[in-house]
């Protein structure tokens, strides 16, 4: 066993995914084949938190091939790296490279982006070729932690219209799609993607009810032994044996690369005395942005959407709480007695906000940050009691925050707005942090 990294689990308790070292060397010398090492590896940015997997390749495949690493808190901090000019990779969540490219912040040196962890769209690999012609190739690369990082890539170059698939399997990886029956489907037949080969995780460390679960028997192997990992994704196979994605079976999506069951979120809420359902979903807003909304039926007045989020806050990682939870007297239903999902009140931004009277900006500093919320959330007016994450943001808006301030003369780091979460507080930490010299 190389490592263990957790995930997400619908139950409330996190699988631990014990990764080997084989299956981690599988993917260093699969990406020695699909890049171009000496040019590519040169300098790769290293902005992925090591509790994500994506940090694999910018630490074992970069290292691990004779290239350099360059640190960084996160992907939105490139342009104010001073080793910005050193970048030859990135390799991030398509929702970062999106605020890379709407800020010009990817220098001239970047010559290849990979794209991980989410849904990639051809808008912004188009958008990106067209701003920064520095860029020659982008990759989609597509895995399950439970298959160490990557399974798929497609090569995507500039000119190229339509939308991206997921490719391929990467060397020593093999694929099958299956119907429920675990029978191979044809040729453009909606099946459940299955993925075997070097890269398998050994288990789910300490859980072997769940590890006999998703990773079964390979019966088209005669090797003993041999297993399939299913992923629970959605897919087809194109006629030119593509592989193309459309999303989960389940409830589980993917936000910012974090991977969520929205059955977890539902099982806290639902866990509160007032609460009788629960549904959380992720909705596409503004800019293409995800968000988590939740909607809870409570039978008690006093039950308020700030108090059921501090109760979720309490409960589970910040990049799991919703942006918003809606509270209703009932859900809608349709005519058998099920619920009408699509029934469900639509949010608006301006649903997003704090319960505190409006306070406007009182110096120049609290003018700088309402003018930058706004900005970012949307919002047409903010006020100095406003809560961040109550007003719709989250951690990829923190990050870019951080970085929109820094060119105003202010420096934060994004996890400092953890701390300080309304314009106020962040003022006044600003404000002794600059007396303390």
């Amino acid at each position: 066993m190389a490592y263990v990294i957790y995930t997400s689990g619908s139950t409330g308790r996190p699988k631990g995914v014990a990764i080997e070292h084989r299956s981690t060397t599988r993917w260093i010398y699969a990406a020695q084949e699909l890049f171009e090492p000496e040019k590519d590896f040169a300098g790769v940015l290293a902005s992925t938190s090591i509790s994500f997997d994506m940090s694999c390749f910018e630490f074992f495949v970069a290292l691990g091939s004779g290239g350099k690493a360059i640190l960084a808190e996160n992907a939105l901090h490139l342009p104010l790296l001073p080793a910005r000019e050193e970048v030859t990779l990135i390799n991030t969540v398509p929702s970062a490279v999106a605020e890379l490219v709407r800020s010009k912040g990817i220098p001239d040196s970047v010559r290849v982006c990979n794209f991980g962890g989410e849904p990639l769209f051809g808008s912004l690999v188009r958008q990106l070729f067209k701003r920064h012609p520095s860029v020659v190739r982008a990759y989609n690369l597509y895995g399950p932690t439970e298959d160490t990082t990557f399974s798929t890539y497609e090569i995507v170059r500039g000119g190229e219209e339509g939308e991206p698939t997921i490719g391929r399997p990467i060397p020593n990886t093999t694929v099958y799609i299956l119907d429920s029956e675990r029978q191979p489907v044809p040729i453009g037949v909606h099946g459940e993607l299955y993925l075997g080969g070097d890269g398998l995780a050994r288990e789910y460390l300490n859980r072997p009810d769940l590890t006999g679960e998703r990773f079964v028997p390979n019966p088209f192997s005669d090797k003993p032994g041999e297993r399939l990992y299913r992923t629970g994704d959605l897919v087809r196979f194109l006629p030119d044996s593509r592989i193309q994605y459309f999303g989960r079976l389940d409830h589980q999506v993917k936000i910012r690369g974090f991977r969520i069951e929205l059955g977890e979120i539902e099982s806290v809420l639902l866990a509160h005395p007032s609460v009788s359902e629960a549904v959380v979903q992720a909705r596409e807003g503004e800019k293409g942005r995800k968000r988590l909304i939740a909607y809870a039926e409570v039978a008690n007045k006093d039950a308020t959407s700030t108090e059921l989020r501090s109760y979720v806050k309490s409960r589970l990682p910040d990049f799991m709480v919703p942006s918003a939870i809606f509270t209703l007297d009932k859900f809608p239903l349709s005519p058998n007695g099920k619920l009408n999902r699509l029934a469900l009140p639509e949010p608006d931004v301006s649903w997003f906000g704090s319960e505190h009277p409006y306070e406007e900006p009182r110096d120049d500093i609290e003018r700088k940050l309402a003018r930058s919320w706004q900005d970012l959330l949307g919002i047409e007016r903010i006020g100095i009691h406003d809560n961040f994450f109550e007003s719709g943001g989250d951690s990829l808006l923190s990050e870019r925050l951080a970085a929109d301030l820094a060119k105003e003369g202010i420096r934060i780091a994004s996890r400092d707005l953890f701390g300080f979460q309304t314009i106020a507080d962040l003022a006044a930490w600003i404000r002794s942090k600059a007396l303390a010299g």
